[in-house]
């Protein structure tokens, strides 16, 4: 499959140099350090970059502990995009310095979350709405760090205010190192189908590297879109949740190598290893959650999911969580014998 060898290289980020194209979508509540690494380890070198979870310039200016432990990342992860979201310049370039001081590898700002706690603060979407201000801060960045900054947006407000070709403009004017593009408006949130055809028109405009994001649930999809828009890279957000293999599967597709589903074995080990990688962070009690819903992620394609998925969420431990899974996909015997 020569194209899709092709459409897999290198991602040079302002001089930071991501061994593929691939990245992992930074999603709230979700890709933090344990999930990052997770994904990292499951997909190996196939995985180009992560980006962590959005994080409050307001939290880190203000030393919050909660916030200040969010800026944690391994090694092994690099490199690492570290995005922070909010709407006051000074505070956004203080964050901007915080996340170099934590020796991140690029700084990513936010201009695409939808979630209303989010834009009532003019942070995320809010800023395609507030261009004025969005230039201030990229500038108050740019001068403040010399890690490279890049920008994520989305297609614009709603479809009255399709703004982004514009909003890409002025990231890249301010010095933004690469843009990262999710083909829908803030009012439809996820719904709908993404507009990878926005993603091709920014490409074409643009002189820095430009990522698309949206709709990405598989291999052929991943390479597909690569292919039709000429993006220089992707992000991959909710399907890296029910498989964090999926970077792997699709430099083997690229590669022409036949993509087989995780086996019964992989999951389980997926589960355990998430388990080790929460508590090197958190508290039994405060990572049980965090295990519970990425476990019941991992194993809803696996035949009888649901009854797995529900020992899962009546589990009172992690080690109880681990042991139902590997007891429900190791075992031929029925759920009920073994949960």
């Amino acid at each position: 499959m020569a194209r899709g060898s092709s459409l897999i290289r290198t991602l040079d980020i302002g001089g930071v140099l991501a061994p593929t194209n691939l990245v992992l979508s930074p999603m709230s509540g979700v890709t933090d350090c344990a999930f990052r690494s997770l994904v990292r380890e499951m997909s190996g070198p196939a995985l180009g970059l992560v980006v962590s979870e959005f994080i409050s310039s307001e939290g880190l200016t203000r030393a919050n502990p909660k916030t200040l432990a969010m800026l944690r990342f391994k090694e092994s992860e690099r490199p690492v995009s570290i995005q922070i979201f909010g709407a006051d310049v000074d505070r956004m370039a203080r964050a901007a310095e915080m996340v170099e001081e934590a020796g991140a590898d690029i700084v990513d700002v936010n201009c695409g979350c939808p979630a209303p706690k989010v834009v009532r603060r003019g942070g995320g979407a809010e800023l395609m709405r507030q261009p004025g201000r969005l230039g201030a801060i990229l500038r108050a960045i740019k001068r403040r760090v010399s890690v490279p900054m890049t920008v994520k947006i989305r297609s614009g407000w709603d479809d009255d205010s399709l703004n982004a070709l514009d909003i890409a403009r002025l990231a890249a004017d301010e010095g933004a190192s690469m843009l990262a593009v999710h083909g829908r408006t803030r009012r439809a949130l996820y719904t709908g189908q993404a507009d990878w055809d926005l993603v091709a028109r920014i490409k074409a405009e643009l002189p820095i590297p430009v990522i698309g994001s949206g709709d990405l649930s598989g291999p052929d999809a991943v390479l597909s879109r690569l292919a039709e828009s000429g993006a220089d890279g992707v992000m991959i957000g909710r399907a890296a949740i029910d498989n964090p293999w999926i970077f792997a599967q699709v430099s083997r597709r690229a590669a022409g190598l036949a993509v087989e589903p995780p086996t019964p074995a992989q999951r389980v080990e997926s589960v355990s290893r998430f388990r080790e990688l929460l508590a090197e962070t958190l508290e039994k009690r405060a990572y049980i959650g965090r295990l519970r819903g990425v476990s019941c992620r991992l194993v809803k394609t696996m035949p009888g999911s649901a009854s797995i998925r529900q020992a899962i969420g009546r589990a009172v431990d992690g080690a109880e969580v681990v042991d139902i899974v590997r007891g429900a996909l190791m075992s031929e015997r029925p759920l009920a014998e073994v949960a």
